[in-house]
């Protein structure tokens, strides 16, 4: 259970940066600004790679949480890092991730009231 108070809290932590590293930026800005696309690449990873950390027993219990859906993503990143579309990455900060991250909250809420 600590290891998963501890995922969630990397997870949402890269997810809020990662909102913020797209906020107000296009695809031509991300592509040009080499700092920003990294920091986009790193924080996914890590999203990712918490997302497939977390307990079989959470997942069990939020199945409607999309769960490998970041995990999938930071294999894509990691292992086709030449071929990443960023349009398909700032679409799914964009768009995507605001929701993941609100599940991800409610998780979070649930589990606090659960265990105060």
């Amino acid at each position: 259970m600590r290891r998963d108070l501890l995922l969630r809290g990397e997870m949402l932590d890269a997810a809020d940066r990662i909102q913020e590293l797209v906020a107000g930026v296009t695809v031509n800005e991300l592509a040009s600004d080499r700092q920003r696309r990294d920091a986009l690449l790193w924080n996914f990873t890590v999203l990712g790679e918490a997302a497939a950390q977390v307990s079989k027993d959470l997942k069990q219990r939020w199945p409607a949480v999309p769960w490998q859906q970041p995990s999938r993503l930071r294999n894509r990143i990691v292992h086709g890092y030449w071929s990443i579309d960023l349009e398909i990455l700032h679409t799914a900060a964009r768009d995507q991730l605001p929701g993941f991250a609100a599940e991800l909250r409610a998780v979070i809420a649930t589990l606090a009231d659960d265990n105060p």
